[in-house]
């Protein structure tokens, strides 16, 4: 059996999918793939609201905000040689706006969060997206194997409230939630 599952798109579109599919007698869509993390969760106000009327699930993508979840760019300083951020092949384009002085040190005020949960700051972010309980899965980027061993962590992490109260209050503004942010960042204003 075949399943269809779309990626970045927004509540009123994946609805109208789920119509189109049942009038033409096709299987359910089962899941929306979209960007998610603590930093961005536009999908928060009517994705998942949906979604979850519709019962499908989101497999998310960039559960570290293409890394910066994970506190190696500091702010005030150059990013590290090789990261994403340096690389124009690898989404330098896509990190820019999640590398201004304001989003980094708000991200280093996780730092301690973390480290009083024994986590590292890449498992808080991915255990943070997999407490939604509307994500399945969450699809990790990792560039050498000890991210994927550090990542997987995460797996069966629980965050208490005030872990996540915690999370919120160091983020504060620099969180996106504009749900017009959900399409694909190709097609976003100013792209």
């Amino acid at each position: 059996m075949l399943y269809v599952g779309v990626s970045e798109w927004t509540a009123a579109e994946i609805r109208a999918a789920v119509e189109i599919a049942e009038q033409m007698g096709f299987d359910r869509l089962v899941s929306n793939q979209p960007q998610y993390s603590a930093l961005y969760r536009v999908i928060e106000a009517e994705v998942v609201p949906t979604c979850e009327e519709l019962g499908l699930s989101q497999v998310v993508w960039s559960p570290l905000a293409q890394g910066v979840l994970s506190g190696k760019y500091l702010p005030g300083q150059p990013p590290p040689p090789g990261s994403r951020a340096t690389d124009d092949k690898s989404g330098a384009r896509f990190i820019k706006e999640l590398t201004t002085d304001e989003i980094l040190t708000a991200v280093q005020n996780l730092r301690p969060i973390a480290a009083d949960a024994g986590l590292t700051m890449a498992q808080l972010g991915v255990a943070w997206v997999l407490q939604n309980d509307n994500v399945a899965s969450a699809i990790i980027g990792a560039s050498r194997p000890e991210q994927v061993q550090d990542n997987v962590k995460a797996s069966g992490v629980t965050l208490d409230d005030d872990v996540r109260k915690a999370i919120d209050a160091a983020l504060g503004a620099v969180v996106l939630r504009d749900p017009a942010l959900t399409r694909s960042p190709s097609t976003r204003p100013g792209d």
